[in-house]
């Protein structure tokens, strides 16, 4: 019977067939719902734009993607033109014991003691979100995150089954996290999992101490994972640190952590990453997963033990350097009349609020409309960053990955590009318009809510 419902419900369609047999009718498959519900990334989904920008000649400056542009480091390059294997064989699911033991070392040098079975090697930070969410919540499950926050975290939970339920901070608070009586009215008895990314992507907020306390004391109240993406976590400026989920006490029980070596050593491409938890039972459904998926990259763990040689002066002038670029952003456009930001303190993106109704119609006509002295920019709007329907319209994420020069040209692009913008798209005369309705907002001042 089900069988026949689902024959009886398919979508068909008509065909020409010889004159002897008739008209006959195909049934066409249809893909699922899942498939339908994944999105388009905010990030990327305006790439075919900025293509064809570049094929009329115009350069594009790339705000839109957290893709450094600093080179890889020569110990790990050297492994990879060192390499002589005549088999490019599979590596051990759970990763090989080489790169294993460089994550143990890297740990340990951050104060962090881990052992080998502690850690599972990962295909990027992406498959570790994936496989953390899998392990932690059933389908129809909800897991608290904290808005606006990383666009995939969307797609991963789409693939898991799970709904996201967000909390919003607020850009005039500097995307902090949001007091304990807002997270109590968000759990519920589907709540599985808090998932958290620190220093923050996209806002560039580094929490506290004491906000992730806060944060571990909840989850454990309420018999919940917390879920840290640490991807960023040496990313932080003046002066400052980032704390690891994986220090919080009595944490070895829920806290999962989801690192990368994308951003920390510049090699998005070798999509290599890790997932550590001290939790025995997480750990070997994780394993488990990986051993469906058979193995990591096998090249790209050789190549990441190159990072062994390495001391602390590559990241303190790495962190440096991205300190520099956010300076020259920040100074830059907080000059702008009607630009809203508050100094990012860690990774190497923002949220910036302009004064435009609909960030992604200013995104695209950037890309199609506008170019100064042969050159644009490219910015990834902020609708998709947030999960309540709304939220982010007049708002960008930047990230500031391009050498300082081509920030400071961008700067005074995306300046002008905002003047002829408004004048475009009438927004002065509008404003002039509703003045006395009060339907144009202030943009120098923190948007409410």
């Amino acid at each position: 019977m089900r069988h026949t419902a689902a024959i009886l419900g398919a979508p068909r369609r008509r065909v020409n067939a010889p004159a002897t047999r008739g008209i006959q009718w195909v049934m066409t498959p249809q893909i699922s719902s899942r498939a339908r519900q994944m999105p388009a990334s905010p990030i990327r989904k305006l790439m075919p734009l900025a293509e064809d920008a570049k094929r009329r000649g115009v350069h594009v400056h790339h705000l839109n993607i957290g893709q450094p542009d600093i080179e890889t480091p020569a110990p790990m390059l050297e492994r990879l033109r060192a390499c002589r294997d005549r088999v490019l064989a599979y590596s051990p699911s759970g990763g090989t014991p080489e790169y294993l033991a460089t994550l143990v070392e890297y740990y340990g040098r951050l104060g962090i003691r881990l052992t080998l079975k502690d850690v599972i090697a990962t295909t990027g930070g992406s498959e570790a979100i994936l496989f953390a969410l899998l392990a932690c919540a059933n389908e129809g499950d909800d897991v608290l995150v904290v808005e606006p926050f990383y666009t995939n975290y969307t797609a991963f939970a789409t693939m898991a089954g799970v709904r996201l339920v967000p909390l919003t901070s607020r850009g005039d608070e500097g995307f902090h996290l949001p007091a304990r009586a807002a997270w109590e009215r968000a759990v519920t008895a589907r709540t599985r999992a808090v998932i958290l990314c620190n220093p923050n992507n996209p806002t560039g907020t580094v929490y506290t101490a004491e906000e992730l306390e806060a944060v571990a004391g909840f989850c454990r109240d309420h018999g919940l994972f917390l879920i840290a993406d640490e991807v960023y976590r040496e990313f932080v400026y003046d002066g400052g640190t980032a704390t690891s989920a994986l220090t919080l006490a009595g944490g070895d029980d829920f806290v999962i952590v989801v690192d990368s070596l994308s951003k920390r050593y510049s090699a998005c491409g070798i999509r290599l990453g890790c997932l550590v938890t001290r939790n025995r039972e997480v750990n070997q459904a994780c394993l488990r997963m990986a051993q469906g998926r058979l193995s990591p990259p096998g090249l790209a763990q050789m190549v990441a033990v190159g990072a062994r040689e390495l001391g602390p002066e590559y990241t303190a002038a790495i962190v440096d350097e991205y300190q520099k670029r956010r300076d020259i952003l920040f100074a830059g456009l907080t000059a702008v009349p009607g630009v809203f930001l508050r100094k990012p303190e860690g990774a190497f993106y923002f949220i910036a609020r302009l004064p435009v109704r609909d960030s992604e119609d200013f995104t695209r006509w950037l890309l199609t409309d506008y170019e100064r002295g042969g050159a644009t920019v490219m910015l990834a709007p902020a609708q998709g960053f947030y999960a309540t329907p709304g939220l982010g319209q007049n708002e960008v994420r930047i990230a500031y990955v391009l050498e300082q020069r081509h920030l400071e040209a961008a700067v005074g692009i995306l300046a002008d590009g905002l003047q002829a913008y408004r004048a475009a798209r009438r927004l002065e005369a509008l404003a002039a318009e509703q003045a006395g309705d009060g339907d144009e907002p202030d943009f120098s001042v923190p948007a409410e809510g």
